[in-house]
């Protein structure tokens, strides 16, 4: 149990590093403005993720990504969905706190209130969690899941024809239900074994999932802002496996502590949503403070002027949360 919490917390600092370095290359290697003006911007862009692959910051993310990944995997095999799933929710206090130190973003009291918060709601869930519930699922549960990514897919691509003001939202929402079945599929894996996994449904569905979700998250992050699109992940992401894994899968909290964990899990999660707009919200330049060499550029770039929404995107850079590669 002890190294399953260990698990989830390291994937939950991962992914937080990792979000600082995606947010850059995200925006340096969009070309929404140029796909604006020809008039073909209402669509999902497969080559964002290409151009993000000559990003050095990206490249970097991705290893630090699939440390964390691994460590979700261990997780969930012994943890409750709603327990990892909220401390995955996290990251964005690790988010925070990096972005403070590494690009010289000042926390505001409320940011810095809302970081001890998630620490006191993850510290909750700790302690009542119990262990994941005992309850196999067969083949139709694992059919189920394809047939929902398949409409994930379907509504992602629906979602990038909407106007630019709920295009951010429902993106990032639809983002966020990929990345509840990744980790549904990670909960039901029989194991690990190259053998245990080539026979299993949920394994493909896993890979596929984390692709077609980080694709509309990044689509989601090109088109808008990064805070409505962080919160839309979090809160989606979070709470429908949370109930999947109650209501089909067995997970319960410790004898008399259901109370606890809700309270452990509310915290967390109303916390980490406010940390998403913690950019845009306050943070202000540290003042004279240099910023290192490898940043000054992509930094520069995340703070020009949005040319399809006119807002600033990164003098205050809001953060997405660290993502999985998948």
């Amino acid at each position: 149990m002890l190294v399953s919490l260990v698990a989830a917390l390291l994937a939950a600092f991962c992914y937080g590093l990792g979000a600082v370095m995606q947010a850059i290359a995200v925006r340096a290697s969009s070309h929404r403005p140029a796909l604006v003006e020809a008039g073909v911007a209402g669509r999902v862009d497969p080559g964002l993720v290409i151009r993000m692959l000559h990003q050095w910051p990206f490249l970097v993310s991705i290893l630090i990504d699939l440390i964390g990944f691994a460590g979700q995997l261990v997780a969930l095999r012994r943890l409750p969905l709603f327990e990892v799933q909220a401390i995955i929710a996290a990251n964005l206090a690790v988010t925070a706190v990096f972005a403070s130190w590494l690009m010289h973003v000042v926390l505001g009291w409320r940011e810095w209130i809302a970081v001890c918060a998630v620490v006191v709601g993850v510290g909750l869930l700790g302690t009542s969690a119990g262990a994941e519930g005992a309850a196999t699922v067969g083949v139709d549960f694992q059919l189920a899941l394809i047939v929902a990514l398949a409409a994930i897919s379907v509504s992602g691509l629906a979602a990038a024809r909407l106007p630019s003001r709920i295009r951010t939202p429902t993106l990032g929402a639809i983002a966020g239900l990929g990345f509840g079945v990744v980790a549904v599929c990670a909960r039901i894996l029989p194991g690990f074994s190259p053998h245990q996994l080539v026979r299993s449904p949920a394994a493909y569905t896993l890979a596929a999932a984390g692709i077609i979700s980080f694709l509309l998250y990044a689509s989601a992050l090109e088109s808008g802002s990064v805070t409505v699109a962080t919160a839309a992940v979090i809160l989606v992401e979070t709470v429908p496996p949370a109930i999947v894994g109650v209501v089909l899968l067995g997970d319960t909290t410790r004898h008399g502590m259901a109370g606890l964990a809700v309270v452990g899990f509310i915290l967390a999660l109303v916390s980490a949503v406010a940390l998403a707009k913690f950019g845009e919200a306050g943070g202000h330049d540290a003042g004279p403070k240099p910023v290192p060499p490898r940043l000054a550029e992509p930094a520069s770039q995340l703070g020009a002027p949005d040319q399809v929404t006119g807002r600033a995107g990164g003098a205050q850079p809001g953060l997405p949360s660290g993502r999985k590669p998948g």
